[in-house]
């Protein structure tokens, strides 16, 4: 995460701040003049016509990011959210409980290839994660990619994109600012070296080295579309010719897969970034034949797995909880496919070909469960997990390790290794963070929708907590494009668990946890089936006395910034306060901006008359209503985030600090070097976790803050 550093500005202000939480203090510009909070934004006019309805945009002004009027704005604005976060009590303590919590040495999965294993470490007392690779299992760590000194801030980036079958060649991106485009380097593992191979800065989708070492296929996104290309080791990137995907256009995502011989690739076209539908082709390049079709005309979901000579496609065609099809690569069209892992009750959420078994990843009421088969898909065998949370996998289909992470709420992320043909685990790496996980406990509770639709939902608190009605409690969740929230540790969690919060994580419609059933429940005109399901839960949580309004926040990003968005306007009464991270919420122009064409097939476009109905009805930058009385809400958002444009929260926030009957204060959280994609230095996560925990802290008036 990232976030601005705070001062105290003014000890009378703070003083008087506290005395009263709704109140704004003065804050000092940047030539020590006072300054006006929230700053008044002046509203120029414009209006948009959707058939016989005329839709008035005030603040259209502040969509010009770069713009002198838009940039001294946010400075403004910067201005008085750190005056007001600067004094709250217990800040500094907090700062540096987070900063304990925060600052572990932290390992991601390998990577491996040929008996070589890469991965990123980052040290405790380091801002940003490097590049490492042991030439054997047990090998000691050699430093590959540092990417410390690239910036005085730490704001620029590394990461591992992909590494090549010899384990010759890694393939590190450099990231600016925790933007999507990141440029892609090419390194010698043997030499020790950076090649000249550079492929410019761009929004790559896939990268896949040849197994000669002799070139690398890659897709990425281009103003017309996202397009395939070959680069050839040793030639000038600029050179690079289209191979696949004319005619693509922005609504599309492709990528590509090669298999382990090289000779055969499977070009992956995906509509949207749901899971609504899903195009395969397979060439055989090694003797450049045509484009075979495996799939192109159902509108359905194809994720594609190789091993060997055989093509593994997890799908939900005919299946909402998803199952497993096998084919030949040379003969690949779906006539031909057989299942090999059928549909079960549980939701199929991943899948991979490893060490000549099957590797199937579930859903069991929102909680993660590992079962192997053989390569028929016979004879099931789970992994035992140490509780309930949530895994993530990988591995080869030529090695016998099978990678898995674990965590959970009091579980930091742990990598394990499990040898498929020895029926054995052991720890890969772990994290060592200083707290007592016997301290806390995690339930599952489940709850009606206001439609009677049985919803789940982990609480997570510090044992002892008093069921009293009085307990300061966050409520979060996501929502949309079949994406599944389980269980999983965070730091600011464990902080606000220490401080006798409660963290709820509802598993509501619109994610995978039940199947894509569940995700089609919550996207396009039955998206309100995702803030009914929300609110619910806090109406739960009071009913059954964990909290009550004056003392319940609910924290969102991205679509779930969306989520927050339209529960506060909906439910003004049910909440004090909001924190709300890089999200849509102008729904009439999301389309228009950065990614907002992959998010078509969820949300559907106001372009489009029928949709424009029910997508108007909840877009929360167009159901404010003036004079009503909002919670205080703190936006986050940023620069760098170059997928979800900053400009929803910049109007939203104008907005809600004109039209608020409340006098709770509305705030933005602006930095100019943070964004969606993470990279940001560690520091800076620190940083903005202290600017929120503090917020809620200060706002749900916790005892002793």
């Amino acid at each position: 995460m990232h976030c601005l550093t705070l001062r105290c500005i003014n000890i009378l202000a703070t003083l008087f701040l506290f005395s009263c939480a709704a109140a704004w203090p003065q804050a000092a510009s940047s030539d020590g003049t006072p300054s006006v909070c929230p700053p008044k934004t002046h509203v120029v006019p414009v209006t948009d016509h959707y058939g016989n309805i005329t839709v008035t945009d005030p603040y259209r002004w502040l969509e010009e990011q770069t713009s002198p009027e838009t940039r001294a704005w946010i400075e403004a604005e910067n201005r008085c959210t750190q005056a007001a976060l600067a004094g709250v009590p217990g800040r500094d303590s907090l700062h540096q409980r987070l900063a304990a919590l925060f600052r572990t040495d932290t390992y991601s999965a390998p990577i491996e290839r040929s008996g070589r294993y890469f991965f990123t470490k980052r040290m405790g007392d380091q801002d940003l994660s490097l590049i490492y690779v042991r030439r054997s299992r047990h090998g000691t760590d050699e430093l590959l990619v540092n990417p410390l000194g690239w910036s005085k801030d730490h704001s620029v980036s590394s990461g591992i994109e992909e590494v090549s079958r010899s384990g010759k060649f890694l393939f590190y991106d450099r990231r600016e600012g925790g933007q999507d485009e990141v440029s892609v380097h090419a390194f010698d593992v043997d030499s020790r070296r950076d090649l000249p191979d550079v492929l410019p800065s761009a929004v790559y989708f896939s990268i896949a080295p040849t197994p000669d070492d002799r070139g690398v296929y890659y897709t990425k996104a281009t103003p017309s579309g996202p397009r395939a290309y070959y680069h050839a080791m040793g030639t000038d990137p600029r050179e690079d010719k289209v191979i696949y995907g004319e005619g693509l256009g922005r609504d599309r995502i492709l990528a590509v897969l090669l298999s382990d011989n090289g000779r055969y690739l499977v070009y992956i076209v995906f509509h949207g970034s749901g899971s609504e539908q899903t195009e395969l082709y397979v060439q055989d390049v090694s003797d450049h034949e045509p484009i075979v079709t495996v799939v192109s005309d159902i509108p359905r979901h194809f994720d594609p797995y190789l091993a060997g000579s055989t093509l593994y496609i997890r799908t939900n065609w005919n299946a909402p909880n998803w199952h497993v099809y096998a084919a030949d690569l040379a003969s690949p069209r779906k006539d031909q496919w057989r299942e090999v892992i059928p549909e079960t009750h549980d939701a199929l959420t991943d899948f991979a070909p490893i060490g000549g078994k099957l590797v199937a990843e579930y859903l069991h009421n929102a909680a993660s469960e590992i079962v192997i088969t053989d390569a028929q898909g016979n004879n099931p065998k789970p992994i035992a997990l140490p509780s309930l949370g949530s895994t993530e996998i990988s591995g080869r289909w030529e090695s016998p390790q099978l990678f898995y992470a674990f965590t959970s709420f009091n579980y930091p992320t742990t990598n394990f290794v499990y040898d498929v043909s020895a029926d054995t685990s052991s720890v890969w790496s772990k994290i060592d963070v200083p707290f007592d996980p016997g301290l806390f406990e995690t339930k599952q509770v489940w709850y009606k929708s206001n439609d009677g639709t049985r919803v789940p939902m982990f609480l997570f608190y510090k044992k002892g907590v008093q069921v009293n009605g009085e307990n300061p409690t966050v409520l979060s969740s996501y929502g949309g494009f079949d994406i599944s929230w389980s269980p999983t540790y965070q730091a600011s969690v464990i902080a606000w668990a220490e401080r006798g919060g409660i963290y709820a994580l509802a598993n509501i419609r619109g994610g995978g946890e039940y199947g894509e059933d569940w995700h089609r429940a919550g996207m396009l005109e039955n998206k309100q089936n995702v803030f009914d399901d929300f609110i619910s839960a806090g109406e739960y949580l009071i009913k059954n006395r964990y909290t009550n309004p004056r003392k319940l926040a609910i924290s969102g990003q991205s679509n779930g910034g969306l989520l927050v968005g339209a529960a506060l306007i909906e439910r003004p009464d049910l909440f004090q306060a909001v924190v709300c991270q890089y999200p849509l919420l102008d729904m009439l122009r999301y389309q228009k901006f950065m990614d907002g064409p992959y998010w078509v097939p969820e949300y559907g476009s106001s372009d489009d008359p029928k949709q424009f109905s029910y997508i108007y009805k909840y877009s929360p930058y167009h159901n404010v209503k003036k004079g009503k009385s909002y919670p205080s809400v703190l936006f986050v958002t940023g620069d760098g985030d170059t997928r979800v444009a900053p400009l929803h929260a910049r109007k939203m926030t104008a907005l809600l600090q004109a039209d608020t009957g409340s006098d709770r204060p509305i705030l933005l959280l602006y930095d100019t070097k943070s964004g969606h994609s993470g990279g940001r230095p560690i520091s800076k996560t620190i940083d903005e976790q202290t600017d929120i925990l503090s917020y809620l802290l200060w706002q749900l008036d916790v005892s002793g803050h």
